[in-house]
């Protein structure tokens, strides 16, 4: 009896039972997706991931009975119109803030999740859990890495309001260096009137980085009326 059920699954013919085992299959993957990126407070999750899953092995599931059923049609056809599709839920995973975007890994996932479905649509199911634990691998154990070497960094603008007229700016530059912040650039205004300087330095910075000691710092180098952080690239 269950030689049987496995023969089925496993046979490139179209049944009710390997239709179904194949969509509770791409479900629990997706949703294994689904719950590492909702765990780090992504909206897509694990309904959505599973949606996604079922979604595309559905189509493939669709795609080849056509073909076996009617002797005719393309299942690549079918595979690359749900890979198209699927870039519209992508895109609306990223999230544009000011200059910052958010959810590009989430969007990657979702493309990524979707062949999965396909996989199982076809029948690779070794390939599909292969897949499924690489992704979370990346997921997962590439970001604790990242962490642990420190690597990558985000643009922010500091905006300091001094309450002099400055022009050498070096200070500020060893005091960026020294906590590890690369500085990309400076704007300056001054405001003759009220004897103040503006400035905007424009940083890479790591997202270990601890501002609230580097305001500190920074606003013991002259007298400072204020310093704000901003994720604005935009001066």
């Amino acid at each position: 009896m269950l030689q049987n059920i496995l023969d089925i699954i496993n046979s490139q013919e179209i049944s009710a039972t390997s239709s179904v085992f194949k969509l509770i299959l791409s479900m629990l993957l997706g949703g294994i997706v689904g719950f590492e990126r909702k765990s780090k407070g992504q909206n897509a999750g694990i309904r959505t991931f599973a949606l996604i899953s079922m979604g595309a092995t559905m189509a493939m599931i669709l795609s080849v009975y056509v073909l076996q059923e009617y002797r005719g049609g393309d299942p690549g056809r079918m595979a690359a119109q749900v890979l198209s599709g699927i870039g519209f839920l992508g895109a609306g995973a990223i999230i544009q803030m000011k200059g910052s975007v958010r959810g590009l890994t989430t969007a990657a996932g979702i493309w990524i999740v979707a062949t999965i479905g396909l996989a199982v649509g076809i029948g690779l199911y070794f390939i599909s859990f292969v897949a499924t634990g690489l992704i979370i691998l990346v997921l997962v154990q590439f970001e604790n890495f990242e962490h642990k070497v420190n690597v990558g960094g985000q643009t922010r603008i500091i905006r300091i309001k001094v309450k002099t007229i400055l022009r050498n700016f070096d200070d500020y530059k060893a005091m960026l260096s020294k906590n590890q912040i690369h500085l990309i650039n400076i704007y300056v205004d001054y405001d003759y009137v009220e004897d103040t300087t503006y400035l905007n330095l424009a940083v890479l910075a790591k997202e270990q980085t601890d501002f609230v000691s580097l305001f500190n710092e920074l606003g013991k180098l002259h007298p400072t009326l204020s310093i704000t952080l901003s994720n604005q690239v935009n001066i």
